[in-house]
């Protein structure tokens, strides 16, 4: 029996090429199949190279799958994520947040071109004294190959799909468990991302919708390319990360089942991936000991995958809001945003500067804006607003109504004296509404119980770790005092001191008044000798 070509086909050309009868034909704009000339693959492959090599599987039988689908022997993967099905440590480096900027915000960031019409996105870091620049592979939605192509066309931007930053999120979850996470690998297949992500319970899209989704998501994550340079930043040399992907997608693994017609129905992939080289400095443990590489890692709510999952079509601003905010929150639960902040977060600088100047996509802007915030409430991610800079007058109308007394006869009670009120609750907006957002401030957000516990875990580790380094720092110091009581004390003068630590009696003169301090080695020689 052969197959057909679906409506979701992307036009790649990819099964025309590998078809070993020539069954495929392109006529009209549109790819069909010659099922007089399509055999299954027959005496050529094991398995059909149209749907294997298909970015998206689009090829499929003509008479859909019946009965249920059988378990099948399948590569083994890593170890789960999410083992106390709330969180997972994931890697959360700059670099990392950024990609999940560029897959979330593509189209409206501020891409330029360089010499040959290539697309970039550069990020400065550290003040401006390092960069990340990004680009992306030209076809989207297709297996990375050696040869890159880069995007040239800012309309294709579009086409990114919103929801692959989950995907980018979970590679970085596995690469944490990882020693080397830049020379391993990682396995994992559709169950399994079915699950982080929520799919497992959308009994309304079929199983071959799913496959298909999750490959294009997988594949365009993918796609993304970063050249890093980053200074030195304490005792870490500054280095530079010559181009190159951030997930290498090693292999695809197609798994079938036979119909009794003998058309083989795609059931299942797994997926091997590895880290990019950004992980031999961003996450590298033993690096991190020897002060040589960082080791920057967070804590990656699962709720936030089935979030996006959920509310990526309708509210693609309240998404980027809530990703920015899973690597911002990293640096402290109660931190201030100005509200022009979260704005170009959610729609980019340049739709918040027209609204600035056109007033009919200012009322747009706000009224989304407001919307993303309900949405973000509804969630459990609540806006904690600045009564002064963001007074109850301009806060959005389902903050007012949130506050209405449950009780029946008190909420009538309040309606009425709300309707003998100068100012009832339900007009729109003061005059100059706009102008007072550009000031206002959201204090910060208070977020679900599983995000805040483990926030207040990491914060707590940051604070010991820091108490320790200044415990080291106050023990290992030696007081200008402390050098000339102990030399005396031994009958030592400054010249056979100085003699036996190998420096002059300057030195040894200026550290004991004061004016210089002893180096690490110097200190240990001192303490040896001195028996302090």
């Amino acid at each position: 029996m052969p197959y057909t070509i679906s409506e979701s086909c992307s036009s790649c050309n990819s099964c025309r090429v590998d078809c070993p009868t020539n069954a495929i034909q392109f006529n009209n704009g549109k790819y069909w199949i010659d099922q007089k000339l399509c055999n299954n693959c027959q005496g050529y492959y094991t398995e059909p190279q149209c749907i294997v090599q298909c970015p998206i599987s689009s090829p499929i039988p003509i008479h859909p799958k019946k009965g249920r689908y059988k378990n099948i022997t399948r590569d083994i993967t890593s170890p789960e994520l999410f083992i106390n099905r709330k969180n997972t440590p994931f890697a959360s480096s700059m670099i990392i947040w950024e990609a999940c900027t560029v897959l979330t915000q593509a189209p409206v960031l501020n891409w330029e071109k360089d010499i040959q019409g290539n697309l970039y996105y550069k990020r400065f870091v550290k003040q401006g004294e390092g960069t990340i620049l990004f680009r992306l592979n030209d076809v989207l939605d297709s297996r990375p190959s050696g040869l890159v192509r880069y995007l040239t066309d800012p309309s294709k931007l579009n086409f990114i799909d919103i929801r692959s930053a989950c995907l980018h999120l979970l590679f970085s979850a596995y690469a944490t468990t990882l020693e080397r996470p830049w020379e391993q690998k990682f396995i994992i297949n559709d169950q399994q991302i079915e699950q982080y992500l929520g799919l497992d319970k959308r009994k309304d899209i079929s199983k071959t919708t799913k496959l298909t989704l999750i490959k294009l998501l997988l594949q365009q994550t993918c796609q993304l390319l970063a050249i890093i340079n980053w200074p030195q930043q304490g005792k870490v040399k500054r280095f530079t990360i010559p181009e190159g992907p951030l997930w290498h997608l090693l292999d695809i693994q197609h798994y079938f089942q036979e119909d009794d017609f003998g058309c083989q129905h795609l059931i299942g992939l797994t997926f091997t991936l590895r880290a990019g080289i950004w992980s031999k400095y961003f996450l590298n443990k033993q690096g991190y000991n020897n002060r040589i590489a960082f080791y920057q890692y967070g804590s990656l709510p699962q709720f936030i995958l089935s979030t996006v999952m959920s509310i990526w079509q309708q509210h693609p601003g309240a998404i980027r809001i809530l990703l920015w905010l899973l690597f911002k929150s990293k640096m402290g639960r109660k931190q201030c945003v100005t509200v022009p902040t979260l704005m170009k977060v959610a729609y980019g600088q340049d739709r918040v500067l027209q609204a600035d100047i056109k007033r009919n996509q200012r009322k747009k802007i706000l009224k989304t804006f407001e919307g993303d915030l309900e949405v973000l409430n509804h969630y459990g991610v609540k806006a904690v607003f600045d009564p002064i800079s963001y007074p109850e007058n301009i806060q959005p109308l389902w903050v007012k109504v949130s506050k209405l007394p449950d009780d029946a006869e008190e909420a009538l009670n309040f309606w009425i004296n709300d309707g003998s009120q100068e100012h009832r609750l339900t007009d729109s907006g003061p005059r100059g509404k706009w102008n007072w957002l550009m000031k206002a401030r959201i204090l910060n957000f208070e977020l679900p119980q599983e995000w805040e516990e483990e926030l207040i875990k990491f914060e707590r580790k940051k604070q010991q770790k820091n108490s320790q380094k200044n415990r080291v720092k106050k023990s290992s110091q030696l007081s200008a005092e402390k050098i000339q009581y102990a030399r005396k004390k031994k009958g030592l003068s400054q010249r056979a001191l100085a003699k036996q630590v190998g420096k002059s009696q300057s030195w040894i003169r200026d550290l004991e008044k004061g004016r210089c301090s002893a180096k690490a080695e110097d200190r240990e020689n001192l303490q040896s000798i001195l028996e302090l």
